[in-house]
């Protein structure tokens, strides 16, 4: 782990310990959250192509409350799921994660956002699964975004790896999630599922499952 990398995720664990009052989600909070995500994106009037691009996704992430602070030294991240589609259109059951990144500068205030990465390619999930770290060029993906509060939010660059859907709340610039590093979250996953889980073992190799997870993947519906 970078230097770099280990800042941002040391920074993100205090921005979210700050945003939520030290009260760490269960994972089922995270889950039922990721679910309203989905539903709120969908009726989104400014997010109009989110369901059909969700329907041709490989797979997607959901972080339903991202947040983005600073004074002078910014942060940004939050807690969510990844959860993937089998060749039948079926979708995984929820591996978790967290989304850090961090930054220098002149800046203040706060953001909230809640946000959907739709994930595109079968090789783009891979280089998720296999790498913990940043998005964009470390690990060879291209990001667009669509939304509000996003930095480029008009963009829908059909070339993209990945295309991030959000609805984005605050006084403070955009969240960009260019540069921002996907964290396994092996806690989260062994509370959820009782043993631990890599999230090879739940998104790819289809070995762990839980019904408390349904209603999310409901929401997520076919192609």
């Amino acid at each position: 782990m970078t230097r770099t990398f280990a800042l941002a995720v040391a920074a993100t664990a205090l921005l979210l310990s700050a945003c939520a009052g030290s009260k760490v989600p269960t994972t089922q909070e995270i889950v039922d959250e990721s679910r309203a995500t989905v539903e709120a994106l969908r009726l989104q009037p400014h997010v109009p192509t989110f369901s059909d691009m969700l329907s041709q996704a490989h797979a997607v992430a959901i972080f339903p409350n991202l947040y983005k602070g600073a004074f002078f030294f910014g942060a940004e991240g939050g807690n969510g799921v990844v959860l993937a589609r089998d060749a039948s259109g079926a979708w995984s059951y929820p591996a978790f994660y967290s989304l850090a990144s961090g930054s220098f500068g002149l800046q203040m205030g706060g953001q909230r956002a809640r946000a959907a990465l739709i994930i595109r390619t079968p090789a783009a999930l891979k280089a998720l699964i296999e790498n913990q770290a940043k998005l964009g060029a470390d690990i060879g993906l291209s990001v667009a975004t669509f939304g509000t509060g996003l930095e480029g939010a008009t963009t829908t660059n059909v070339g993209a790896d990945i295309i991030v859907f959000a609805d984005a709340m605050g006084l403070y610039g955009g969240i960009s999630l260019e540069g921002g590093a996907l964290v396994r979250r092996g806690d989260f996953n062994q509370d959820f599922y009782g043993t631990i889980s890599e999230p090879n073992d739940i998104l790819t190799l289809r070995q762990r499952s839980n019904p408390k997870a349904d209603a999310l993947r409901a929401a997520l519906g076919t192609r």
